[in-house]
Formats: structure tokens, sequence, C-alpha cells
């Protein structure tokens, strides 16, 4: 029996990085689970290693701009058809943006709210209701440590992954006080080596770059997709089943500073 058997979850973002990472470790502790992403072809590669490493059946993907707020019930429904049910949420997608309050464009600005916040709103907005009949629930929404520590140079990011934070913890209160067994917590990662930090390593060479990012953190290392997915696991398991409204920071020692 694996620590989420039983389990049924959504995953957004899930062609790559924390997403793809998250999906495969809930499949391996033997949850059902949908991969959505605007890269509906990559979902659907990452669902199909799922099914050949843990069973057909296992996992199922459709495409999904998690901005699109009609596609949100859509496809919410097929997941929950298709897994017999939804009991997980892990809103996982998100992009990044490198500005300051003087250099973001006002429209990069409010793309990085959109797809970072309003994504999320939505999520927890069309999900709940499918999974207040499929027993414990667990939100889980992906911030970041930058939700909590601010930069100059993030101005966009900071502020969206700030949001999550305070959007998970209201969702939280909403959900205990509608008597639902839900809960909602987020997730704050430090720097972790996926996708998102390509354009670092294009300034600088995968190598350096990852030591300059790795010497801001007190542990000394830029994390693994793993370290979030392990993180994620226990949120979705019943060994969480009374913790909602929290931070969860996986952030190598640096918000201790």
């Amino acid at each position: 029996m694996g620590r989420v058997s039983g389990k049924m979850a959504f995953v957004t973002g899930g062609a790559q990085g924390l997403g793809e990472a998250t999906a495969r470790m809930l499949a391996k502790e033997g949850a059902k689970v949908t991969v959505t992403d605007v890269n509906g072809k990559g979902a659907e590669a990452v669902a199909a290693a799922i099914n050949k490493d843990y069973g057909a059946g296992t996992a199922f993907a459709w495409q999904q701009d998690v901005t699109d707020e009609a596609r949100w019930p859509e496809v919410l429904q097929l997941a929950h058809d298709a897994m017999g049910g939804l009991n997980v949420l892990v809103n996982n997608a998100g992009i990044g943006s490198l500005g300051s309050v003087e250099d973001e464009s006002y429209d990069m600005f409010k793309k990085v709210q959109t797809v970072d916040v309003d994504s999320i709103f939505l999520g927890c907005k069309y999900a709940i209701p499918l999974m207040r009949a499929h027993g414990l629930g667990s939100i889980i929404n992906i911030s970041s440590i930058a939700g909590i520590i601010a930069s100059g140079n993030y101005v966009s990011y900071n502020t969206a992954k700030a949001a999550v934070r305070h959007l998970s913890k209201s969702v939280a209160l909403h959900c205990a006080k509608t008597g639902g067994q839900i809960r909602s917590n987020s997730v704050h990662p430090v720097f972790i080596n996926t996708p998102i930090l390509d354009r670092t390593k294009e300034m600088f060479g995968e190598a350096k770059a990852l030591e300059k990012l790795g010497r801001q953190i007190p542990l000394g290392k830029v994390g693994e997709p793993d370290d979030i997915a392990y993180a994620v696991l226990y949120l979705a398991s019943d060994e969480s089943k009374l913790v909602t409204g929290i931070e969860l920071k996986v952030d190598g020692g640096i918000s201790a500073m």
C-alpha cells in the first residue's frame, strides 16, 4: 500500500519540472493521476510513461490552459470521470519573470498574476464541489520562497507567489467553515533545478548558475524536483489530515536567515 493509495489527483503544469515529478511520485505511491498542461502532447507523454511504469489506467492527460476559465470545469469533469472521483488538487502551473518595478512591463506583470494566481483561484473554485464527495481532500498550491522573501528583481513573481500564500489560507478557512474535509496548503520551494532556471543557466552556464544559486542557500545546493514532490506527497496523504492553512517551506534554510 502506497502513502496515497486510493487517492485521485489532478496536477497542472505536469508536462515537465515539478509537475511531472509530482505526478510520478503520487502514482508511485498508489494514486491515480490526471496530468494537464498547456503542452498537451507533453502531458500525454508523462501520462504514458506513468502508465508504463505503474499500469494502464493509472494516469490520464489533457491539454489545459489554466488561465481559460471555461476549460477548468470541462477538464476537471473529464478527470473526475476517468479516475472515478477527485480528492487531490495540485495547482502547480506557473511562470516567472525577471524584472524590477521600473524594468518590468505592465503586460508581463499582469500575465504572471494571471498564470500564477488567477489559475489557482479558478482551480480551487471549480474543484472543491467535485472533491467534497470523495472523503478527505487536499489542495496543494505551489508557491515559492519568493512569496515570503522578496527581491528587487522579481517584482511580478514576488507579488504573485505571495498572493498564492494568502489565497491558500483563505481557501483553507472556507473549506473548514463549510464543513468539508478538504485542506488547503501552499508549498514554497527555493531554487529547484527545473526549466524555470533556464534563463539563469543561459546567462552563466549551467554549472556556474547552479553554484551561484547554491551559495545563497544555507544547505549549499539547489534542490531537485523530488524534494518538492515529497512535500506534495505528505500534504496529499492522510498523514497530514490536521494540516491546513500552512506554508510548507522547502528552502534549504534560506528563510531562517
